[in-house]
């Protein structure tokens, strides 16, 4: 076993991604409920409502490098919102959208043909009487505070439920929300070249 452990979680809804909570509620999960590693910390964030893939790292380099926006890796979610997005609406979120005076990063969005296949969520979403819905896929190349929340908002098509299908290379099948496991090195070597760092020696 290496001095490195690079793990893969499925955070599931309503949970903190961090290992203590600081707030006053003292009922939120963190992450110390599902992940009794010590030392690795999370490479970025995803919201409390938010759910799906995470990765942890006690490699402070790769973690470091993995939050620089220089690097632009990307990360791609599955979006449920209110109503069916028209080819306007994904345009704009396509080429960038101004949220308080920013504008986001050109982003990969396509409509999904049908729902996809996923965990049902332990607090199910609030769905509106003849409103219907829609799942996208979107991919970002940026983690700005509760982006893609802002951003189909911003269009007029508020996000329902999301999910975070994809890091990289890293996707989220095989594991349930929860669940965690440690890279493969399969998965590790590309990670390590995205971020040009070598392969640790054991």
């Amino acid at each position: 076993m290496g001095k490195y452990r690079y793990i893969l979680f499925y955070k599931p809804y309503g949970v903190l991604s961090q290992f203590t909570d600081c707030s006053r509620e003292n009922q939120r999960r963190t992450l110390k409920d599902y992940i009794s590693i010590p030392a690795v910390y999370p490479v970025g964030r995803l919201d409390w409502d938010s759910e799906g893939l995470m990765l942890l790292t006690n490699h402070g380099q790769l973690q470091h490098r993995l939050s620089d926006p220089r690097f632009q890796h990307p990360r791609t979610y599955w979006v449920q919102v209110e109503r069916i997005p028209d080819a306007v609406a994904r345009q704009q979120l396509q080429q960038g959208i101004v949220i308080e005076n920013y504008r986001t990063r050109p982003a990969k969005v396509h409509l999904l043909d049908s729902e996809p296949q996923l965990p049902p969520r332990d607090r199910p979403i609030r769905f509106r009487k003849n409103v219907p819905t829609a799942w996208l896929e979107i991919t970002l190349t940026e983690g700005k505070n509760r982006q893609v929340r802002r951003m189909t908002a911003k269009v007029g098509f508020p996000t329902l439920r999301l999910v975070r299908v994809a890091i990289a290379h890293l996707r989220f099948e095989g594991l349930q929300p929860g669940q965690w496991r440690d890279l493969t090195p399969d998965e590790l070597n590309p990670l390590l070249k995205l971020t040009m760092l070598r392969q640790p020696q054991n």
